[in-house]
């Protein structure tokens, strides 16, 4: 997962910036991070929706579709888009044959639970692998961090982009969403890339949707390197639904990111994912390279430093073994 970002350095202060968090590269929020991630469950957790089990012994095996902590909205959301994607790509994919611990892993308190999904594709497919991730945390300040996300990436037969979408949520109230085509190709010195992926599509339309919601203010991650790596039509927004009511971020979940996101992925696998482009060995090269530095300075500013911090070393040395064996295979 080249855009896998799991949370670190996070402020108390809900209002600064959210740093980013989960399996894709996209981001470095500033959400509270769990000052421990073994210490005592907080003695006010706040879930979205279903309660965490108290202890090691209450926790039934779970798998990345289950995505049990969060509201039937997202639910249905995340569990529609890996189906579209799987039944579209179904061909082209090979099984996930995670090992059970990595594929749902979880700290000895309880306090923090991750599931990790992962299928490779076939050496005459396009993609080179598609992954899921889900992770829920109990945080200081009584509540909980829930994130959700599915990526998937092109190998070097094509320069198409590739797909990645983000749900990061720190209360009922507050949800940072994340939905991009992340270009891996100049689109400046490259024009007839930027008609093509952005212009012709007209993803730029899905994320004007946005700007008409009083609720809706936009994300800009504090990473610098993160920005250079979205692309021109990229949705990084904030939603905050603080005095709206009851229902009202489960609301904005289903009439408008479902929808929104449901286009992009339709858009992707239509134009990117099941289109064929001609590459030559050069241009190969080039994106052999590309993918691979990104793949590596994920690992290196997002992953590696921030997995730990949630998961402890022997939990997050397991996962992120197979997070490089897939960046790298």
């Amino acid at each position: 997962m080249r855009f896998l970002s799991i949370a670190r350095g996070w402020q108390l202060n809900n209002r600064t910036q959210p740093m980013a968090l989960v399996f894709p590269r996209f981001l470095t929020s500033s959400l509270p991070l769990p000052s421990s991630s073994f210490g005592p469950p907080s003695p006010r957790p706040q879930i979205f929706a279903s309660s965490a089990p108290s202890s090691p012994m209450d926790i039934s095996p779970r798998k990345y579709t289950d995505f049990p902590f969060v509201s039937a909205p997202h639910r249905n959301l995340m569990v529609d888009l890996v189906s579209t994607m799987e039944n579209r790509l179904e061909s082209q994919l090979k099984p996930c044959t995670l090992p059970s611990d990595v594929q749902y892993y979880y700290t000895p308190s309880g306090a923090s639970h991750g599931s990790l999904y992962i299928r490779s594709g076939h050496s005459s497919s396009q993609v080179d692998f598609v992954l899921g991730s889900w992770i829920h945390c109990k945080l200081p300040t009584g509540g909980a961090l829930n994130i959700t996300s599915l990526s998937a990436y092109l190998n070097a037969s094509t320069d198409a982009p590739n797909f990645l979408i983000e749900l990061i949520q720190s209360s009922p109230t507050s949800l940072v969403f994340l939905l991009d085509l992340p270009p891996r190709k100049d689109p400046v010195f490259y024009p007839e890339y930027l008609q093509t992926f952005y212009e012709n599509t007209q993803l730029e339309s899905l994320r004007q949707r946005f700007e008409k919601l009083p609720e809706v203010q936009p994300y800009y991650s504090s990473a610098l390197y993160i920005r250079c790596l979205t692309s021109p039509t990229s949705i990084m927004i904030r939603i905050n639904t603080e005095g709206a009511g009851e229902g009202r971020m489960e609301e904005i979940i289903k009439d408008h990111v479902d929808p929104v996101a449901k286009e992009a992925l339709r858009i992707w696998l239509e134009q990117c994912a099941c289109e064929h482009r001609s590459v030559d060995e050069a241009g190969k090269a080039y994106l052999e390279k590309r993918d691979g530095l990104i793949k590596n300075k994920t690992i290196e500013i997002d992953i590696g430093s921030s997995f730990p911090r949630l998961f402890g070393p022997d939990i997050a040395g397991r996962v992120l073994e197979v997070i490089r064996e897939a960046y790298n295979g």
